[in-house]
C-alpha cells in the first residue's frame, strides 16, 4: 500500500516544559507569557507544533501529571485570557499546539476524587478503583511506578485506592461510562478552542485487569507491559473517543506508550483502527532499566537502539506511524545518554540530531536539545525536586544503597536531568528569571546557552536549523523506504532512505573512536557533516553525514 499523506507526518514536534522554558513575571516558574516572548525563537528553529506539558490547576505532586481542574490553568503559568493569546500567536506564527492531557489518573485534589472518597455509597464513588485490604495490607502486590505499593489506604471508608504513579494520583475508572463522558467533555473543550490536538500520556493504561490478581513478575518493566498496559477493554475505550469526539477535528493525537511493543503497536495506530495517529513508543527510552528500573541499570549498548529503531520501522511497515525521539521530560539528556557530553558534546549531540530527523516517524524535539543542553550533577538530594527522585532515594537507601551510588545513577537517569530552566545566556541564572528558580540552574550555564549558540553559525541550534530546512523540503525522508546498509562495526549506524526519485544516505559514527569507512559513495553528493573532515574513507569520533543521489 502507499503511506497516507498527512500534515502531521511531515512536521516536527518541540516541546515545552513550560515551568522550566522562560519565567516573564521573576517568580522562579516558568510561564505561558515567557513562552510568547520565545515563539520567534522557535519559529526561527523551524519547527511545527509545539507540545506544551501540562499547564491545567494542579498541586503539583508531580509537577502538573497530577490535574485537579482540566477546564483551568495553573495561577503560576498565567490565566485563561493569557492561554488564548498564546493560542492566537502561535498560529499567527504559523505553527500549531497540541496539549499534554492526562486521562489514565487525576489529582486527588480533583472535585471527583474528593467526592469520591467521601463514602461508599456516594455517585462518584466508582469514578475510581476502591478495594478492601488482604491480610492486613494492600488488596495486591502491585507497585507504583515510582516506588512503592500501588494502592493507598484512605481511613475515611477503610479502604484502599489505586494509584498507579503517586498516591496523589489515583487511577480514573473507564469502565464507568459516566468517567468517559466527562473525559470527552474535556477533550471537545480545548479542540473547540482551537488547539490542534493531544499528546495523551499514559493512554494504554487506562483500561485496568479488574481480577487485579498479584503479579509474579519481578522485572517492573514487564509488569508494565504484561499486567498494567493494554488491557482488555483499552481499544474499545480509544476507538469510542475517537469515534464520539476526535473524528469530527483536523487534529493530531499521540499517545505516549509505556508497555506497548511492536506486537501491538499497529493496535493502537493502524490506519484503519480509529484510534490514535501515532505513538511514543519507550522500548529505547526504557534499555538499560534492571528489575528495580532506572535506578536499577543493566548494560545495553548501541547494537540494541539499533536493533529496536529496525524492529519498530518493520512493525509499523506502511499503515502505522511513530514519533521518533530521543530524549523528553520523562529521560535524560539526549546528549549525555546517547552521546558524548564531555570532549564530544557538539559533535554527538549534531549526530543525534541528525538520527532523529531523518528516520521515519514524526521527529520530536525537547527543549534545549538545539542548545546541547547536558544532565546536572547536584550533590545534594534537597536540589532535586522530582517525586519520582525523591520516593526511590528513600526506598534505594533503605536497602542498603549510599547515598553516594543512588546520586551517581540520579545523575544519569534522573527525569530532574531536562528540568533544570532553559539556558538563555550568561547572566545570573542563565537569563531564566530575575528571581530564584524553582529548581537549579545547570552549572554549566556559563558554557552552554542561546546567546553563544545563536551567536556561532556553526552551532548544534543552527545544524538542527538547517537539517529541519533539508528535511521540509525531502520527502523521501518522510515517506521513504529504508535500507539499513551492514558494516564492520557495532559503531557504526548507516542507512539509505529512499523512493521512485532519491536515495539519502546517513553515515553515522556512534563511537569516540576512528573508524575507516569501507562505502563507495561516488554517486552521491554530500549534504551536511558536522565535523570539518577531508578524508572520505574516514570516519572520526562521532562523525555524521547525509548524502544525497538521485535514484537510477
Amino acid at each position: 500500500m502507499t503511506i497516507e499523506r498527512k500534515w502531521w507526518k511531515e512536521e516536527v514536534i518541540y516541546q515545552i516544559y513550560p515551568r522550566s522554558f522562560n519565567d516573564s513575571n521573576g517568580d522562579g516558574i516558568g510561564d505561558i507569557q515567557g513562552i510568547i516572548e520565545k515563539l520567534d525563537y522557535i519559529k526561527n528553529l523551524g519547527v511545527d507544533i509545539i507540545w506544551l506539558s501540562p499547564i491545567y490547576a494542579s498541586p503539583n505532586d508531580d509537577n502538573g501529571y497530577d490535574i485537579s481542574d482540566y477546564y483551568a490553568i495553573h495561577p503560576e503559568f498565567g490565566t485563561m485570557e493569557e492561554f488564548d493569546l498564546l493560542l492566537k500567536e502561535i498560529h499567527a506564527h504559523g505553527l500549531r499546539l497540541i496539549m499534554d492531557v492526562v486521562f489514565n489518573h487525576s489529582s486527588d485534589e480533583h472535585e471527583w476524587f474528593e467526592k469520591s472518597r467521601a463514602s461508599k455509597d456516594n455517585p462518584y464513588r466508582d469514578y475510581y478503583f476502591w478495594k478492601p485490604g488482604e491480610n492486613g495490607g494492600p488488596p495486591n502486590n502491585w507497585r507504583s511506578f515510582f516506588g512503592g505499593s500501588a494502592w493507598e489506604y484512605d481511613s475515611t471508608t477503610d479502604e484502599y485506592f489505586l494509584h498507579l504513579f503517586t498516591k496523589k494520583q489515583p487511577d480514573l475508572n473507564w469502565e464507568n461510562p459516566k468517567v468517559r463522558e466527562e473525559i470527552y467533555k474535556v477533550v471537545r473543550y480545548w479542540l473547540d478552542k482551537g488547539i490542534d490536538g493531544f499528546r495523551m500520556d499514559v493512554i494504554p493504561l487506562i483500561s485496568k485487569r479488574l481480577e487485579f490478581a498479584d503479579t509474579p513478575l519481578p522485572a517492573f518493566n514487564d509488569v508494565v507491559e504484561q499486567v498494567y498496559s493494554n488491557g482488555p477493554r483499552v481499544h474499545e475505550f480509544i476507538n469510542e473517543m475517537y469515534e464520539r469526539v476526535l473524528k469530527e477535528y483536523d487534529i493530531m493525537t499521540v499517545g505516549e506508550g509505556p508497555g506497548i511493543s511492536t506486537k501491538t503497536g499497529l493496535d493502537y495506530v493502524g490506519h484503519d483502527r480509529g484510534e490514535l495517529n501515532m505513538i511514543f513508543h519507550l522500548d529505547h527510552m526504557f534499555l538499560g532499566h534492571g528489575p528495580r528500573g532506572k535506578f536499577d541499570p543493566v548494560h545495553y549498548d548501541w547494537k540494541d537502539i539499533k536493533k529496536i529503531f529496525t524492529d519498530w520501522y518493520d512493525a509499523m511497515g506502511d499503515s502505522g506511524w511513530i514519533s521518533i525521539f530521543l530524549d523528553n521530560h520523562d529521560f535524560p539528556r539526549l546528549v549525555s545518554r546517547f552521546g558524548n557530553d564531555e570532549e564530544y558534546r557538539i559533535e554527538s549531540a549534531k549526530l543525534l540530531a541528525m538520527l532523529v530527523l531523518t528516520l521515519r516517524g514524526t521527529a520530536c524535539i525537547y527543549q534545549g536539545s538545539e542548545l546541547g543542553m547536558s544532565n546536572v550533577k547536584f550533590e545534594n538530594i534537597e536540589d532535586y525536586r522530582d517525586v519520582e527522585t525523591h520516593n526511590y532515594y528513600k526506598e534505594f537507601t533503605e536497602s542498603g544503597t549510599s547515598h553516594a551510588e543512588f546520586l551517581k545513577q540520579v545523575h544519569a537517569h534522573g527525569r530532574d536531568n531536562v528540568r533544570t530552566p532553559i539556558q538563555w545566556n550568561k547572566e545570573k541564572h542563565a537569563g531564566f528569571t530575575s528571581g530564584e528558580p524553582w529548581i537549579r540552574v545547570n552549572p554549566n550555564y556559563t558554557e552552554i546557552n542561546a546567546e553563544d549558540v545563536l551567536a556561532d553559525e556553526d552551532s548544534i541550534y543552527y545544524f538542527y536549523r538547517d537539517l529541519l530546512s533539508f528535511r521540509k523540503r525531502e520527502k523521501t525522508l518522510i515517506y521513504g523506504d529504508w535500507k539499513i546498509i551492514p558494516m564492520a562495526s557495532d559503531d557504526l549506524f548507516v542507512y539509505e532512505r529512499f523512493d521512485a526519485n532519491y536515495k539519502i544516505l546517513v553515515i553515522l559514527n556512534h563511537s569516540d573512536n576512528t573508524h575507516a569507512l569501507d562505502l563507495n559513495v561516488d554517486n552521491y553528493s554530500l549534504c551536511f557533516t558536522n565535523v570539518s573532515s577531508s578524508d572520505k574513507n574516514t570516519l572520526l569520533p562521532w562523525e555524521a553525514r547525509l548524502l544525497k543521489s538521485m535514484n537510477d
